[in-house]
């Protein structure tokens, strides 16, 4: 089975290659996990088991994904969707739960007493779920623009980077075409508006031309219809081509870059002995409801 390089329909699969691409769709979603749809389609992709058309993503991709999770073959949690959730307050039955929820999730603030202060930033919701993994273990916000930020959510945003007295990193994933471009540069010039004072340092870390051409991207035809397309050169690629744990690595390296060791191996001490205060308190609360 080969597949199709038009733009219309895959080459018609038997059962047999479409239980080849199952299986080959699970290696690769269990080998770097969590990973977006369009990451998986890109894999697919650079391995030679799927064309490179819209089709293939569509018919071919999302809906044998879909079909998988249906039944029990693919976790759900294994494909990453940060772009819906419920909204609910959090409520306890009692002070005792709530003293041991806080007690299994507390931890310390790593940058308090840092030299410097580090965003992660990206332009696609869904790569959220992909890059929080590495942010939330280093305590790190991760900013999602989704396409061009609102002045709102970029003037808030710069209020927090106004406030630090000491040098800002801000490290940037978005795609590699004429609004990706154009969307960092743009974000990057904003936050400089209305932080004026502060030490910034902003740095995309994906895609960028050398990438594409060291890592051999997928790339797509740039979009005649982008207003921007007249200042663009070269093919368009999507920051989903670059594999999910080659994505979280850039941006473990980048946040570790600034991390003192030392100190953190003293926060985690303390960390693990007020986890143990917490616990206490909720046997003292357990005890005072029961007298």
């Amino acid at each position: 089975m080969s597949p199709s390089t038009n733009g219309s329909s895959p080459t018609r699969r038997t059962s047999a290659d479409i239980e080849h691409l199952r299986r080959l769709l699970r290696d690769v979603v269990a080998e770097q996990r969590p990973m977006t749809v369009r990451q998986v389609f890109y894999q697919l992709v650079s391995r030679g088991a799927i064309a490179k058309t819209e089709n293939e993503y569509k018919q071919t991709v999302i809906r044998l994904l879909g079909e998988m999770r249906m039944a029990g073959r693919i976790p759900f949690g294994w494909i990453a969707d940060n772009t819906r959730w419920m909204r609910k307050p959090t409520t306890y039955s009692s002070l005792e739960e709530a003293l041991l929820r806080t007690a299994s999730f507390y931890r310390r603030a790593r940058w308090d007493e840092g030299d410097a202060y580090v965003e992660v930033w990206c332009e696609k919701d869904a790569l959220a779920g992909v890059l929080y993994d590495v942010t939330s273990e280093w305590d790190v916000p991760l900013m999602v623009t989704r396409g061009y930020p609102s002045l709102s959510y970029l003037h808030e945003a710069a209020e927090v980077i106004a406030e630090q007295d000491r040098p800002v990193y801000l490290y940037y994933f978005g795609d590699y075409d004429p609004s990706g471009v154009d969307i960092a540069r743009n974000t990057e010039a904003r936050l400089r508006q209305f932080a004026p004072d502060a030490e910034m340092h902003f740095e995309v870390l994906g895609v960028t031309p050398k990438q594409i051409a060291e890592w051999n991207l997928p790339t797509r035809p740039t979009k005649r219809g982008d207003s921007r397309y007249a200042g663009f050169r070269g093919e368009s690629v999507e920051v989903d081509a670059i594999p999910p744990d080659t994505l979280r690595n850039l941006a473990a390296d980048a946040i570790a870059q600034h991390v003192d060791p030392a100190a953190i191996e003293g926060l985690e001490e303390a960390e693990h002995d007020e986890r143990k205060l917490l616990k206490y308190f909720a046997r003292e609360a357990r005890e005072a409801v029961n007298c």
